[in-house]
């Protein structure tokens, strides 16, 4: 459950979302992501940083400069919250499954 509060906890930001959603259209560097959502570099750094200790994005470094760090998001933690969205709903259709079942029986008992 750990796993999931920091991934939930990452998310509950609105610019790490935006950040989320810019990487679903695949890697980019963080300059790019600072550019895209209108921010400082340093500002967009602690940003990043909570992505990366949630598990959410990876960086990557490489090429000639090792200072450019290519960011790529991490499926796994969003397959986890994926799978915990899953039972909820699970559960919230059974619980409104029952309702329903007995909604039905008292009409019909009263008719």
């Amino acid at each position: 459950m750990a796993e999931l509060d920091a991934t939930l906890a990452a998310l509950a930001d609105p610019t790490r979302r935006k950040v989320i959603d810019l990487l679903r259209q695949g890697p980019r560097p963080a300059g790019e992501l600072a550019q895209a959502v209108q921010m400082s570099a340093p500002a967009l750094s602690r940003h990043l940083r909570v992505l990366r200790a949630g598990g959410l994005v990876h960086a990557e470094t490489g090429g000639t400069d090792a200072r450019l760090r290519l960011y790529t998001l991490r499926p796994e933690p969003f397959a986890a919250l994926q799978a915990w969205l899953d039972q909820v709903r699970a559960f919230w259709a059974e619980q409104l499954g029952s309702f329903k079942e007995h909604v039905e029986r008292t009409q019909e008992d009263t008719r």
